[in-house]
């Protein structure tokens, strides 16, 4: 087998702060933050010119997190619609199990600018399960367990 884990997801993103503060709020860690430039990373991304600031947020038992980008240069391309609907192709959402009850990570997450996509549905007994569009239009899956 040639995968040893799923280290990270990246997502571009415009306030960077504002990001950062969602994710920490669901309970994700900042691991680090700063700017990020140079050779390497041109000869990595395929792009000339990069000038970035990026984050690293990892998970409660640190593994796994997202990265964020937020470039400077060559500026970021928008995609259109920016707020795209869950049936647009690609990458569509990141699903988070949670620990504690749905409905008390929903009421800390408002405040960051998040709100239910669709509505709070069990699924087949065994979880209750939303997306929430958070800044920037991000769109994060929630599960709470039931026991």
């Amino acid at each position: 087998m040639a995968l040893k884990r799923m280290d990270n997801v990246l997502i571009v993103v415009e306030d960077l702060d504002a990001v950062i503060a969602f994710f920490v709020e669901l309970g994700m860690r900042l691991e680090g933050k700063g700017p990020l430039e140079g050779r390497f990373a041109e000869r990595v991304i395929g792009l000339e010119d990069v000038k970035q600031d990026i984050a690293m947020l990892r998970m409660p038992d640190g593994n796994g997190g997202i990265e964020l980008a937020r470039f400077h240069q060559p500026k970021a391309v928008v995609p259109e619609p920016k707020i795209a609907p869950s049936n647009t192709l690609g990458y569509r959402r990141i699903m988070f199990a949670l620990d504690e009850n749905l409905d008390d990570v929903l009421d800390r997450l408002r405040p960051h600018g998040a709100e239910l996509v669709g509505e709070i549905e069990p699924y087949g007994g065994i979880f209750r399960l939303c997306y929430v569009r958070g800044p920037e239009g991000i769109v994060v899956g929630l599960a709470e367990e039931l026991n």
